[in-house]
């Protein structure tokens, strides 16, 4: 089997890569809008199966999609609209604990798998200054939450429990799990 990522998500294929795997990429263009009323599990879980549907899949490919938001207070945080959104979000996030969803959907013919992994996320207080140099150095842009663990974010992280790939974009002991048991395994 191969393995297709319907992502153009570079830091998802930086995980699949320093993991290991072998893919190929063939990125999914779907309407991410929440539903009214639905859940943030639900939410990421149903968007990573639309993207494995909106790629073609040949028999013998599993296509691997995934969706990431950030969660405070039971609200998803999206990726941020312009500067001022990113500076909200940010300071929303500053001195507290949030979550990190990310649905991961395996899709082959009709058969398909999906789950949902969680980490909570503990961000340090920020000075006004600290956020509005953050959000000028632009990475907060086109990032759920508006912030990238793996970047200069990471200066105001302090604690980090369960998956750290989950909150880069992709939960890659799970997705190794998933893809095993999925069928034959895509290892270089």
């Amino acid at each position: 089997m191969k393995l297709v990522l319907a992502s153009r998500s570079p830091r998802r294929a930086e995980l699949l890569q320093a993991a290991g795997l072998s893919f190929i990429v063939r990125s999914a263009e779907i309407d991410e809008t929440p539903r009214e009323g639905e859940n943030p599990e639900d939410y990421v879980l149903r968007l990573a199966e639309e993207k494995a549907c909106a790629v073609l899949c040949k028999p013998e490919e599993i296509i691997l999609a995934a969706d990431t938001c950030v969660v405070l207070d039971g609200a998803i945080l999206g990726k941020p609209i312009d500067a001022p959104d990113a500076a909200r979000m940010v300071e929303s996030l500053a001195g507290r604990r949030h979550e990190v969803l990310t649905g991961v959907c395996l899709r082959s013919g009709n058969r398909f798998e999906r789950q949902c992994a969680s980490t909570s996320v503990w961000f340090s207080p920020m000075s006004p200054e600290e956020i509005a140099e953050y959000v000028a150095s632009g990475e907060p842009m086109d990032k759920a939450g508006a912030y990238g663990i793996q970047g200069l974010a990471s200066r105001y992280i302090e604690r980090v429990e369960g998956s750290y790939t989950n909150v880069v974009g992709l939960p890659v002991a799970m997705v190794y799990r998933m893809v095993a048991a999925f069928g034959d395994f895509p290892a270089k």
